[in-house]
C-alpha cells in the first residue's frame, strides 16, 4: 500500500514522502497513529499543491530577506555608551541594544537573535556586524559605538 507521510518518522522517511508499506502495517500502525494517509489521487494532488505553496512561500521569504539585506547595506547605527579614561567603556554593547537602536534610528525591526556577534562590543569605534536574515542570506550592518 502506498502511504503519504504526514510527519517525519525515523524508520519510514520524512514528511511528504510517498512510501510503500505492507497493508497490515499501514492499517494497524501508520493510519491509526495519523503518521500517514493513503496515497490516493486526491491526496497526491493535495500534496503537490502543498509543496508548490511551500516553495512559493519560501521563495517570497528569501526575496524579502534579500531586500532587507540590501536595505541594511548602507545603514549606519550609532550606539552611545558611557566611557571612562583611556578610551575604555563601562559595559558593552549587546545584540539587544543594536536591535533597539536599529528600530529607533531607521525604523527597521531586526530580531536580536539574528544578530551574530562573536562577542559583545567593548571598545569605541566602528564595527561591521553580520545579521543572519535567512539561512542563505546574511546582511551586514555598520555599528558605531560612541561615548555618551
Amino acid at each position: 500500500m502506498k502511504i503519504i507521510l504526514l510527519q517525519d518518522e525515523k524508520k519510514l522517511g520524512k514528511k511528504g514522502d510517498v512510501i510503500d508499506v505492507s497493508d497490515g502495517y499501514a492499517r494497524n500502525y501508520v493510519l491509526p497513529k495519523k503518521i500517514g494517509i493513503e496515497a490516493t489521487a486526491g491526496n497526491m494532488n493535495d500534496l503537490k499543491l502543498k509543496k508548490a505553496n511551500e516553495d512559493k512561500r519560501a521563495q517570497e521569504q528569501m526575496e524579502a530577506a534579500k531586500a532587507l539585506a540590501a536595505q541594511l547595506e548602507d545603514k549606519h547605527i550609532v550606539v552611545k555608551i558611557k566611557g571612562g579614561e583611556g578610551g575604555r567603556t563601562f559595559g558593552s554593547v549587546s545584540s539587544k541594544e543594536i536591535a533597539a537602536a536599529c528600530q529607533e534610528q531607521h525604523n527597521i525591526e531586526i530580531d536580536k537573535k539574528k544578530i551574530q556577534l562573536t562577542e559583545s562590543l567593548k571598545n569605541f569605534g566602528s564595527y561591521e556586524v553580520p545579521i543572519k536574515l535567512h539561512p542563505q542570506v546574511t546582511g551586514k550592518l555598520i555599528v558605531k559605538v560612541v561615548e555618551a
